[in-house]
């Protein structure tokens, strides 16, 4: 009896023993996981974070559109046109080497899910919650001189980091305090860096938090309720539209699309900015249905172009009813809450008459050299107009159509490929912005890089390379089909990728100077047509327009005098 005490004592210390070291155990595995979560989090650049995001979402969206069955069994993509449909949809560029309907509906589900969480303002809402975690894991590193860690004063100097979405990298910034804002009547201060540490404020009730702080979680709230509203004002009126109009809801009814799916899929892409409909022909089935064209100019605008005028307009409504500081703050200091898509009033101002104006200016042009034009054909003159705003509309970044543009006047082409080139926000009367003040830690490095710099080309000069490669890989078709396989319909392709719009000229057999008895036209991209190596060029192309903000100042060391 003793001996079987004496075993059980020795067997309880030897399993509380255990257990003690398998906790110690894991808790420093959690303690090591966290480390370096925090580590990576610090030394992460917003280049590579982006490069990773978008390209593990293309592979796993072509990997779910692989084990997805297609709506029929009688045509299979291959799996590189998979691939470039994956891409495409997450980086909202709707180039097309495969027809629309050859996909199930659970594959337009996930090509909507690509679409939505790859379009700029999610991303951008993402790019939001990664300041803060950064700011709060440089917040943990924060200790007291004797090494016990407590909240820093607003008036001590510590290393801190400041994020420039502007430019799209992190500088750290060294030995800054802390800046006065003075609002009218209440004074109250903030960090310049926009560290989230727990200090109180004594002029504002905002908590534990500062200002900035509280801004930059209140602006991604205010974010995603703009998306949603959007959205589902969006679906609403298109789902009652197809409910109303006989005529919509019949080319649906024949195709064997739901109305559901449609307007989901359509809605979602519009606002993206991709131009991915479900329907082989895009929008020249609707070209007559002027209703349903009017209700998606909008979603064009909103969702790209004009979106930093209406998020200022929806920060001032929603100011009037919650987060008045909050509100005050994001529309009077946009240059320290450092979000892109956040303009100031001028600047919103400039961008709305920018935008309007170069849709007059395309229209005008369309109007006067394609009005009676083929493109046009069988339609009535208000027809005609509110499909001519909706074209121009949709040159830029989203490209949806109504018409072939292969029939279009040259003229209007050229124009289209200008503004497919430039940047969603580009402005006619540019408002001057102060420099920001860049710290010795900063010009340091940039003194560093400054030898790599001189190595980095200008946007037209990637796209030059592109399109010579592409010339190279398919120099034969553009010998034996030079109707088709012309240099202008490359680089609309290629600059419609890069733009991430998906324009593009097709392909017809009926342009084939030698006849091919087994040619079919079908309802994709000029690119459908491409050879693999033209095509993977081409994938490149979309990741590098999708990317195209991290090198906006590239090719300064070129001088041209």
């Amino acid at each position: 009896m003793k001996t079987v005490t004496f075993y059980g004592k020795k067997l309880q210390k030897l399993c509380s023993s255990s257990c003690r070291n398998l906790a110690c155990f894991t808790k420093s595995f959690f303690l090591l996981i966290s480390s370096l979560y925090r580590f990576l989090l610090r030394k992460s650049n917003p280049l590579w974070v982006q490069i990773g995001y978008f390209v593990s979402l293309s592979f796993f969206g072509f990997w779910v559109l692989k084990v997805l069955k297609p709506r029929t069994d009688s045509f299979a993509p291959r799996n590189l046109d998979l691939f470039f449909t994956s891409v495409s949809a997450t980086t909202v560029s709707s180039m097309s080497t495969v027809e629309m309907e050859v996909f199930s509906t659970p594959q337009l589900v996930v090509l909507t899910i690509l679409m939505f969480i790859g379009g700029e303002i999610f991303s951008s809402m993402l790019g939001l919650l990664f300041i803060r975690f950064k700011h709060t894991a440089h917040q943990d590193r924060i200790v007291s001189v004797n090494g016990s860690p407590q909240h820093p004063k607003p008036t001590d100097t510590i290393e801190q980091i400041e994020l420039r979405v502007v430019t799209g990298e992190f500088i750290a910034v060294n030995n800054k305090t802390q800046h006065e804002l003075s609002d009218e009547s209440t004074h109250y201060t903030y960090p310049s860096n926009g560290l989230c540490h727990n200090t109180s404020l004594t002029a504002v009730n905002l908590g534990p938090n500062y200002l900035w702080c509280s801004s930059i979680k209140y602006l991604g709230f205010v974010i995603l309720g703009y998306l949603l509203a959007v959205h589902v004002v969006g679906v609403g009126m298109v789902s009652l539209y197809l409910a109303v109009i006989p005529s919509a809801a019949e080319v649906l009814r024949n195709k064997g699309l739901k109305q559901s799916t449609f307007s989901v899929v359509t809605v979602v892409s519009t606002f993206a900015s991709c131009g991915f409909v479900p329907t082989n022909e895009n929008m020249v089935v609707f070209s007559q249905n002027s209703g349903l064209l009017l209700m998606l100019i909008p979603q064009v605008l909103l969702g790209n172009t004009l979106f930093p005028p209406c998020l200022r307009f929806f920060i001032w409504v929603w100011g009037k009813f919650f987060k008045k500081q909050e509100s005050r703050f994001l529309l009077k200091k946009t240059e320290d809450v450092g979000y892109k898509h956040l303009l100031p009033r001028l600047s919103s101002i400039f961008l709305v008459a920018t935008v309007f104006g170069f849709i007059m200016v395309q229209s005008i042009l369309f109007c006067a050299t394609d009005w009676d034009s083929e493109a046009l054909q069988g339609l009535n003159s208000y027809q005609k107009m509110v499909g001519v705003i909706f074209q121009t509309t949709n040159s830029r970044h989203t490209g949806e159509t109504i018409m072939d543009l292969s029939i279009v006047s040259p003229a209007s082409l050229v124009l289209f490929v200008v503004m497919m080139y430039l940047p969603p926000y580009t402005s006619f009367l540019p408002i001057p912005v102060k420099e920001d003040m860049e710290s010795q830690e900063s010009c340091k490095r940039r003194r560093k890089t400054k030898a790599l710099e001189n190595f980095i080309f200008s946007q037209l000069s990637y796209l030059t390379i592109f399109i010579i490669l592409v010339c190279i890989t398919e120099r034969k078709k553009l010998k034996q089909d030079p109707l088709n396989f012309n240099v202008f319909s490359i680089v609309l392709e290629v600059i419609s990728a890069y733009g991430n719009v998906g324009f593009s000229m097709g392909y017809s057999c009926k342009r084939q100077l030698h006849p091919d008895g087994n040619c079919q036209d079908k309802w994709f991209g000029f690119a459908g047509k491409w050879s693999d190596e033209g095509k993977i060029i081409l994938i490149l192309v979309m990741l590098f327009g999708r990317l195209k903000k991290f090198n906006m100042d590239g090719g300064k060391a070129w001088k041209l005098l």
